[in-house]
Parts: C-alpha cells; sequence; structure tokens
C-alpha cells in the first residue's frame, strides 16, 4: 500500500500531470505522437475544457496552454516535413496554381437537369453555373460524375460510360471549355473498384491521363482512395497533360502531399475548431470540406473559413437532392468572397491558427502575409456577440477592416495593443484586414460585402425540405376487350403494393428512392393498399423478332442513336436471338414500340401485381429461389445474352406471366424531380459484376426495386434492359 495520505498523493498526482504536459510542449521526442485528434485529417486544437463538479465544463484556453499547443504542433510539423520529405516543389508548377484557389467545388452527376436537356439534346452548362451563382456565389472547379450507382447495370466499365455521354467526345471537350471559359475546372473521377466490368486493355493511370488529356480535363478525383498514387502524376505528366490529383479519403502518408495538391475532408466537429493536418503540413494544399448526408452546414463552412480551406457544395447525391439550405448558401457565398479575394494570404507559411481573442467561444485564424494580415474567425456560440473581438500588436500607420460587413476599423488603444470592436452573428463568422496601403479596388470589395451584410444570415431559412417528385403519366392505350396476342388478363385487386428501393447509399432520409403519388415525400420503404384496375399484360417480355417488326414497319430510328440496338449488326439480331428479349433500347424506344403496338408501359404496381399476385410472395413462383425458374446468374467481366424468354417456364407467376425475374431488367415507370429523372427498374437481370459493393445491386425479390438515373438515350441504353407491355381493358 501506498504509504502517503491521500492528500500528498494528490498533489503528486498533479505534479506528474504538469510535468507531462511540460514534457510534451517541450523539444519533441523522435516520432512524436499528437494526442486526442479528431480524425486522421484533422489535429485537435488548445485543451479548452475543465473537469467540474456537475460534468465536463467548457472555460477558455489560457496563454500558456495556447503557447504550449503552438510549439508542440510546429514541432511536429518540422519534423513532419523532414521524414516525409515534403519540399513543395509541386505546389510550385504553373499548371497546378489553380487548386490554391478552388475553394468552392461541387460534385456534380451528370445526370443532373440543370446541367443536360435531353429534348434540346444539348449540355447547359451556363443555366447550371447561373443556379449555382444565384443560390451561393457559384463554383471554383466541378467534378463531373458519371458511372456510380449505375456501373454495373452491364459489363461497360467506367471509360465506356464516358465515352456514352450524349454527344460523344467532341460534345464533352466542348461542354468541358464552356466550363472553362467560366473560369471552373473541371475534374472526373477514377473508380478503382471496377475491376469486375470490361477490362480496360492500360492500366487505369495511364487510361485516365489519355481520357482526360482528350477532354481537356484538368483534374483526377480518386473515388474511395486514400491518397492518389504517385503513378498517376508520372502517366499525366508523360503526356504533358499535368493532371491535378485529388483523392475521396485521407492520405495514406503524409509523403503524398508533394502530389496531391488537392484532397477532401470528412471532419469531426468540436466546439473548438481543429486545424487541418494537411494545410498545416503544406499551408497551399487545397482541402474541401465534404458532408454530403448532412442538412445543416454551420460546422463544415466554419470550419473551412478558420481554416481557410473550401468547400465541397455538393447537393445532387447520387440523383438524391440534399439541397443547401437558404442560410448556409448565403454563408457559404460570403466565405467564398472573402477567402477568392484574401487568397494568397490564406496560404501563408506563417499562418498562426487559434489567434488569441477576447471573447469565449469565439476563434481566430491569423494570415500574415508581406504587406497585409488577414484574421478569419468564427463565434461558435448559440448567440452573437459583440464587444471587443481582438487585441492586436500595435502598427504604426496600420488600418484595419472589417472585411466580412465591408466597414473600415477604428482600433481603441490597450497598452501596447490595438483593440478592435465588432459583432458576431450567432454561428457566424467575421474577417479582419490589416493594411499599411490600401489597395485600389477594396473600396469596390468593401461595397460588395457590405450590401451582403446588410441582411443578416438569421434573416435566411435553416429549414432543409426534400425535393417533390412527380409521377410521369403514362397515357391510358385503348382498351381491349378480348385477350390481345400474347397478353395475359390481371383481374382487378385491392393490391398491398409493399416495395424497398435498393439504394445503397442514403440510409432511411427523406428525399431517398421515389415518391408515389399517394405519398408527401420520397422515401426508401413504401406499403400501401392500391385499388389496381384490370389490365392485360405480355406474357413475355418484348422479343428482338418482336421489336425488328416495329422497326421494319416503322422505320423507326432514334434522334440520339448511340448505342440503339448495340447487339445487333446491319439492322437484325444475332442468328437464333430472336426469342430473346431485346436489350440496348432507351425508356423513350420502349415507349415508342408500345404506341406502335397499341399498348404502354406498366405502372410498377401493375408489374408487381402481375409477378406477384395478392399473398405476398417474394418471387412468381413462391417464397424460396428456385435455380431452375430464371437464368444462373452470370458474374463474368465480358457479359452474356440473356436467356430466351421461354427457357424457364418454372418461373411463371400466379397468372402464368414468365420470365419476370432474373433474365433482363424491365423499364416501368420514371419519375422526376426540379434536378433528377429516374426510371424504375423491376425484375433484376442475369448480369451482375463481382468485385465490388459499389455496382449497381440487383432487385430479384418481388419487394425490391432499383433507380436508374436516367440523363440521356446514349447512356441509358442498357444490355441488361429490357421491357414488356401493357394494355387497359374496357
Amino acid at each position: 500500500m501506498d504509504p502517503r495520505t491521500p492528500s500528498e498523493c494528490l498533489r503528486a498526482a498533479r505534479g506528474f500531470w504538469a510535468l507531462l504536459a511540460l514534457t510534451a510542449a517541450a523539444a519533441p521526442a523522435f516520432g512524436q505522437a499528437l494526442l486526442n485528434q479528431p480524425s486522421p485529417e484533422q489535429l485537435a486544437g488548445p485543451e479548452y475544457r475543465e473537469v467540474a463538479f456537475l460534468g465536463t465544463m467548457t472555460r477558455p484556453f489560457l496563454p500558456e496552454e495556447r503557447t504550449a499547443w503552438m510549439a508542440r504542433i510546429k514541432a511536429w510539423r518540422g519534423e513532419a516535413r523532414d521524414r516525409f520529405g515534403l519540399s513543395g516543389r509541386g505546389y510550385e508548377r504553373p499548371e497546378l496554381l489553380w487548386t490554391q484557389s478552388s475553394f468552392v467545388q461541387t460534385q456534380m452527376m451528370v445526370h443532373d437537369r440543370y446541367f443536360y436537356d435531353p429534348v434540346a439534346r444539348r449540355y447547359t452548362v451556363a443555366r447550371y453555373l447561373e443556379d449555382l451563382r444565384d443560390r451561393y456565389g457559384g463554383i471554383d472547379s466541378v467534378l463531373l460524375w458519371h458511372g456510380y450507382p449505375n456501373l454495373g447495370v452491364d459489363d461497360r466499365n467506367q471509360y465506356d460510360l464516358f465515352q456514352d455521354l450524349p454527344g460523344g467526345p467532341a460534345a464533352v471537350r466542348e461542354m468541358i471549355a464552356e466550363f472553362h471559359r467560366a473560369n471552373v475546372r473541371v475534374l472526373l473521377p477514377v473508380y478503382p473498384w471496377d475491376q469486375g466490368t470490361r477490362a480496360c486493355e492500360a492500366p487505369a493511370w495511364d487510361a485516365m491521363a489519355r481520357e482526360l488529356a482528350d477532354a481537356g480535363a484538368d483534374g483526377i478525383n480518386g473515388d474511395t482512395l486514400k491518397g492518389m498514387p504517385r503513378v498517376y502524376r508520372a502517366a499525366s505528366d508523360r503526356i504533358s497533360h499535368p493532371l491535378a490529383l485529388e483523392p475521396e479519403g485521407e492520405l495514406g502518408s503524409e509523403e503524398m502531399l508533394e502530389y496531391n495538391t488537392l484532397s477532401w475532408g470528412y471532419w469531426k466537429h468540436d466546439f473548438v475548431p481543429s486545424i487541418s493536418r494537411y494545410k498545416w503540413l503544406e499551408s497551399r494544399h487545397m482541402v474541401n470540406i465534404c458532408e454530403r448526408w448532412s442538412r445543416d452546414h454551420t460546422d463544415a463552412l466554419q470550419a473551412a473559413f478558420f481554416n481557410g480551406v473550401g468547400f465541397e457544395s455538393w447537393e445532387n447525391v447520387w440523383g438524391i437532392w440534399m439541397g443547401i439550405t437558404p442560410r448556409d448558401a448565403e454563408a457559404l457565398r460570403r466565405i467564398a468572397a472573402v477567402e477568392r479575394r484574401f487568397a494568397g494570404l490564406l496560404h501563408s507559411p506563417d499562418w498562426e491558427p487559434h489567434a488569441p481573442t477576447e471573447q469565449f467561444g469565439v476563434f481566430a485564424s491569423r494570415w500574415p502575409g508581406r504587406d497585409a494580415t488577414l484574421w478569419t474567425l468564427v463565434n461558435r456560440n448559440h448567440y452573437g456577440v459583440s464587444g471587443t473581438q481582438m487585441v492586436v500588436p500595435a502598427v504604426p500607420g496600420a488600418r484595419y477592416f472589417d472585411v466580412w460587413n465591408g466597414a473600415e476599423l477604428h482600433p481603441a488603444a490597450r497598452g501596447s495593443g490595438s483593440e478592435l470592436s465588432f459583432r458576431l452573428e450567432a454561428d457566424g463568422f467575421g474577417a479582419v484586414l490589416q493594411v499599411s496601403t490600401v489597395a485600389p479596388d477594396l473600396g469596390v470589395f468593401l461595397k460588395t460585402v457590405s450590401g451582403m451584410a446588410s441582411r443578416p444570415l438569421s434573416d435566411f431559412s435553416r429549414t432543409w425540405k426534400a425535393l417533390p417528385q412527380q409521377l410521369v403519366e403514362i397515357a391510358a392505350a385503348a382498351p381491349a376487350a378480348a385477350a390481345p396476342e400474347g397478353m395475359v388478363r390481371i383481374p382487378a385487386a385491392s393490391f398491398r403494393f409493399r416495395v424497398t428501393g435498393n439504394e445503397i447509399e442514403g440510409q432511411n432520409y427523406d428525399g431517398v428512392d421515389v415518391q408515389y403519388p399517394w405519398e408527401e415525400v420520397a422515401r426508401r420503404f413504401h406499403d400501401h393498399v392500391i385499388d389496381v384496375r384490370s389490365f392485360w399484360i405480355d406474357r413475355y417480355p418484348v422479343t428482338n423478332a418482336d421489336f425488328k417488326r416495329f422497326v421494319d414497319a416503322t422505320g423507326y430510328r432514334p434522334a440520339d442513336a448511340h448505342n440503339f440496338l448495340k447487339d445487333w449488326t446491319a439492322g437484325s439480331y444475332p442468328k437464333g436471338w430472336d426469342r430473346r428479349p431485346v436489350t440496348w433500347v432507351s425508356l423513350e424506344d420502349s415507349r415508342a414500340y408500345a404506341r406502335w403496338a397499341g399498348k404502354r408501359l406498366p405502372h410498377e404496381w401493375e408489374w408487381q401485381l402481375a409477378a406477384q399476385g395478392t399473398d405476398g410472395r417474394t418471387y412468381p413462383w413462391g417464397d424460396s429461389w428456385a435455380p431452375e425458374a430464371a437464368p444462373a446468374q452470370d458474374g463474368g467481366r465480358t457479359m452474356l445474352p440473356p436467356s430466351e424468354v421461354d427457357a424457364h417456364p418454372a418461373g411463371a407467376s400466379p397468372f402464368g406471366v414468365m420470365d419476370l425475374v432474373g433474365n433482363v431488367w424491365q423499364w416501368t415507370d420514371e419519375y422526376s424531380d426540379a434536378h433528377t429523372r429516374a426510371a424504375v427498374l423491376r425484375g433484376g437481370s442475369h448480369y451482375r459484376p463481382q468485385s465490388s459493393v459499389w455496382y449497381f445491386p440487383q432487385a430479384k425479390e418481388l419487394d425490391r426495386h432499383a433507380k436508374l438515373l436516367l440523363m440521356a438515350p446514349s447512356i441509358d441504353r442498357s444490355g441488361t434492359v429490357g421491357f414488356r407491355c401493357a394494355r387497359d381493358t374496357p
């Protein structure tokens, strides 16, 4: 037992922890670690709390605590730069200087209706950018996303889908050039997990370098990558088209900072702002903080402004609208205005995070330059704070400007310092500029931000709302009293329609999946009793022979013909394929056939009733999977053709409808909102590539459906998607 009294033990413990803290603040030992980091991309700020009788309470850190913290992180930075050989030469390349001012990047689904008009068959870059300028001040770079979540619906790989973008390579080059004319840089993603679709002849780094050079793009985003490997840097340099490299995740090693000049930040947010690990090591590195499923971005925007880094303004998330609220949008507009105007100062190697402030919950970063100094401030309190915010060393002849509100500040003397007073909104922002010589254009900038600040952020709504979706009408087909050839009558029924969307992401947020006409918002889980009128439905999916009769009779040729009947040659299908379902037909192609045949496409609930009956079974034939009732699963890198539609009679539904599950997906309803069009696919298919969970998921169970994002027929058509028709009864 310890012979000391309890009070002696307590004094000894306090002394030990004080010694430990002092040791940590001193010169670091070899390979020193920084403890209690919020994430691999962040360094925690100074300790800001103490244990009280009723729990953990916050308090301002003391000057000596801040001094010790600064000494510790500076020592760590010096060691890390030496340990990983960070020379910074990659940030001096003229071709990549744009990355240092890419403060607002958006990830944009190419399916966004603001970006492409399928009726006019043209890219609408100006409309897309105008919307972003109006709502939050515009963007500096855009990540054009063309693959996931549709990638894997058939065996086309990521490069094939890029070639399938409407208009082909020439139209894509012009579209990217239009972004450039608007001073917006363009990145495209690489999907390293795409190892199950059609094999690419070249390594990913060479394929991406050539693809982006041909298109005139500026950078690569590495989906799921923890740092872009150096081979991507070498590949683009070899062909004299240097590309900026931007991994999605944290860097696998600090050494990667040499050639990854951009990165995303998935951050955790504490009351005390943390600092960017990568910007602290290399002040010219650009982080875009990303939190795609958040509905309130206050924490992320404050973290970005405090660190002088950027924000990923990602709203169309895999076709799910996670729109920025008006309050966040206005905050981003004002943040970006300050950051763009003073980008040079925000690269200062002498950045001083957690510069001294006067008010509890107000935090500042100091950005000193040769002729000016900028402070960026955030108010972490949920209430406004007025009065003295900072006391800075007095500089003879210096002038101070509140560049958040657009006004000159007139400091009061406090000893050897200058006392700066202004107001910060609740959860708000501030910025102060110190200069000795006023730039000629500063007055114009102050007038601009003064106009913004005339309306407080509190005036803008923080309420997030899901976008309403509409079911695209399916026009009724001429009723048939007698059975049309090849069709089965489905009797009227009070049908419990239960189905779940199989999106890989989105959890159970409102706005995910689709919004049926009887629902108030889109959702993943659907359960509703519908009174379904009697109708006719094709016993089998439309075959190649059926579709050829239509083409021969009408001369049908779509305006956007890329990939149309891709597996046909010289106007006809391969020999022996007459009973296989037709594929490589778009939703529009299928509707055209149905109109010619005097039919229509089925609503999804009609399709499900025809497949399931009214007993809620899992598959058309019962509740257990029966291998003989559907084609075997195909998972090779080269997709096999679908089976003949009558090859699996054991797969019949209670009404005798055939080939419903596991051969080809089947078009049903289309839904749209202001930004996205999507089709509901039913039945699953024979093909799903292996090697990754990110490929388009199957939905062979009758209580599951898939949502295929629609852009244009050229890319929407698929080797696994066909259709069957319906017709009304009197």
